[in-house]
């Protein structure tokens, strides 16, 4: 297995982020971030939205189509409609990202197991994950910037302009600006030049000056042109949009400068390993390629601190610094595999023990605690709880076994392997907490259309219009649509509101469709998710 490993070591992250996103990727609920991508994805297909992007069939500019393209062709191949198909593409984006944190690494490691090691621990870093679901958008502008990136460590390494590094650099530089304009060229490209130019030194001179412009010329030419395009075919709307998303910057989720200070958390299973491996007076002298491991961690905490100016912060926001992290993780890592036998010294085992004795502990207790989790739901799941039970002890097991002979090598593979367990196994066990509340607004277009009625709403979320399968347009209280009858699904309704509908309408409750999966008292519930859905008809 080993000697697979390492003499396909691009073919294994692929196998292994298949198999551990593949079978379960439909399972989790549609996010509201994701929900607007699917939206717009949605009526590129069905409305031809193509460059002049909309959302519930009003223009939605805000971010570049990029992502919501690669969404719409997966979505026209395998099902519109599908939340696996739709999700597919982000899959391939986590390979993408997994074989290049491993191509990064090589380059400047030489050492095959040691870059695989590095690529495994950026696709089992939580965030990496779980931003595919959380907003579709980031993992495309940063899958394309790291390759982009890839290409730049090449020319620069190798003083080498061929042509073909500097087509593709350009290309996937301007990729990623068509996903998300120059977020990832801020987060993820500005701090890796920073900490290259420490560490590697740039080997100037006049033809690599002047094709590092050229390429940055033309990537956001490549990147830019939709902008432009908006720009003159709708230019009111998209002023409007670009105004309100710049003052978004500076007054929208303000946080403090020390909120990103946790970023290592992100990494999920990696958080000990991640943050001792940011110790650099420790680690120092204990890594084989001390020059590598001052860029990755530079190139991290260059990252963090520049996402830290910006005075509006979101956790997600963080997803970019896990690839540098990734690498540098692996430095650490790659310590314990070479020395974990011989080290006596508790103040440097007793982390490695704890961090990985708890993952074993988790594996072990998860029979009991799947148990407690299943509540009334036991006879329903059943056969996934055990397949999960048996799954996870065993791999909680073997860490401890392998743990206290100190064989990190297998104690690293066996951590990676329960990660991808839980997602296979365990995951489908997170419809179980679904309660009896759990009402889904799925079949109501299909009974309105055989009633011939249409439906209009106000104050609805994202989450609510992708699952009604089509456009809710907007009923204003003070303008309501002419027809004589129509479905009308809102949030809570005040007294007022009630009041100034029933002066031209009789109202019908007819039901109130509820997409939360926990009980109404519950601090996970969530308002915007209830909605409240009536008949109107105009009074004579």
């Amino acid at each position: 297995m080993t000697d697979f490993l390492k003499k396909h070591p691009v073919l294994t992250i692929c196998l292994f982020t298949a198999v551990m996103l593949l079978p379960n990727l439909h399972v989790m609920d549609v996010t509201i971030m994701e929900a607007r991508n699917f939206i717009s994805a949605r009526e590129m297909v069905q409305d031809g939205h193509w460059l002049l992007t909309t959302m519930n069939g009003e223009a939605r500019y805000q971010k570049p189509p990029m992502p919501t393209w690669i969404t719409a062709v997966s979505g026209s191949l395998f099902g519109i409609s599908s939340v696996y198909a739709l999700r597919l593409p982000t899959v391939f984006f986590v390979m993408l990202i997994g074989i290049l944190i491993y191509k990064i690494s090589l380059l400047l490691l030489k050492n095959k197991s040691h870059s695989l090691r590095n690529g495994l621990i950026g696709v089992t870093s939580f965030y990496v994950i779980g931003i595919t679901m959380e907003a579709p958008w980031d993992i495309y502008t940063h899958g394309f910037m790291i390759a982009g990136i890839y290409f730049l460590i090449k020319i620069f390494s190798f003083n080498d302009l061929k042509i073909k590094w500097i087509a593709l650099a350009t290309l996937f530089l301007g990729l990623s600006f068509l996903c998300k304009g120059p977020v990832s060229y801020y987060a993820l490209m500005l701090p890796f030049l920073i900490a290259y130019g420490f560490t590697y030194k740039y080997q100037w001179s006049g033809k690599l000056v002047f094709t590092f412009i050229g390429i940055l010329i033309l990537s956001l030419v490549i990147g830019g042109w939709w902008f432009i395009y908006v720009r003159q075919a709708d230019p009111a709307t998209f002023e409007s949009i670009a105004t309100k998303e710049t003052s978004n910057w500076g007054s929208y989720n303000v946080r403090p400068f020390y909120y990103y200070w946790s970023f290592f958390v992100q990494s999920g299973l990696w958080t000990i390993p991640a943050f001792i491996s940011l110790l650099y007076p420790y680690l120092k002298s204990r890594v084989s390629h001390l020059k590598a491991y001052q860029f990755s961690l530079l190139w991290t905490l260059f990252a963090v601190v520049l996402l830290s100016i910006i005075p509006e912060k979101k956790s997600r926001y963080l997803m970019p610094v896990l690839i540098p992290l990734a690498i540098n993780i692996g430095f650490y890592i790659q310590y314990l595999i070479t020395h974990f036998k011989e080290l006596n010294n508790k103040k440097e085992t007793v982390p490695v023990y704890f961090n990985f004795g708890l993952i074993g502990l988790i594996g072990l207790a998860f029979p009991i605690l799947g148990y407690i989790l299943l509540k009334g739901h036991f006879h329903s799941y059943w056969i996934s709880y055990l397949l999960a039970s048996l799954v996870l002890f065993g791999l909680g097991l073997m860490i401890y076994v392998f743990l206290i002979k100190k064989n990190m090598k297998m104690v690293f593979y066996l951590t990676v392997t329960f990660f991808a367990g839980i997602l296979v196994t365990a995951l489908p066990l997170s419809k179980a907490t679904t309660t009896e509340n759990f009402k889904p607004i799925w079949n109501l277009k299909n009974q309105l259309e055989s009633q011939k009625l249409k439906l209009y709403g106000n104050n609805v979320s994202p989450e609510v219009i992708w699952h009604y399968g089509t456009t809710i347009p907007f009923a204003d209280l003070n303008n309501m649509p002419n027809e004589e009858e129509f479905g009308f699904i809102t949030g809570t309704l005040s007294e007022s509101s009630m009041e100034k509908i029933q002066e031209h309408y009789t109202i019908e409750e007819k039901m109130v469709f509820d997409m939360n999966r926990v009980e109404v008292s519950s601090s996970r519930h969530n308002d915007r998710l209830q909605n409240e859905y009536y008949l109107l008809k105009r009074k004579p």
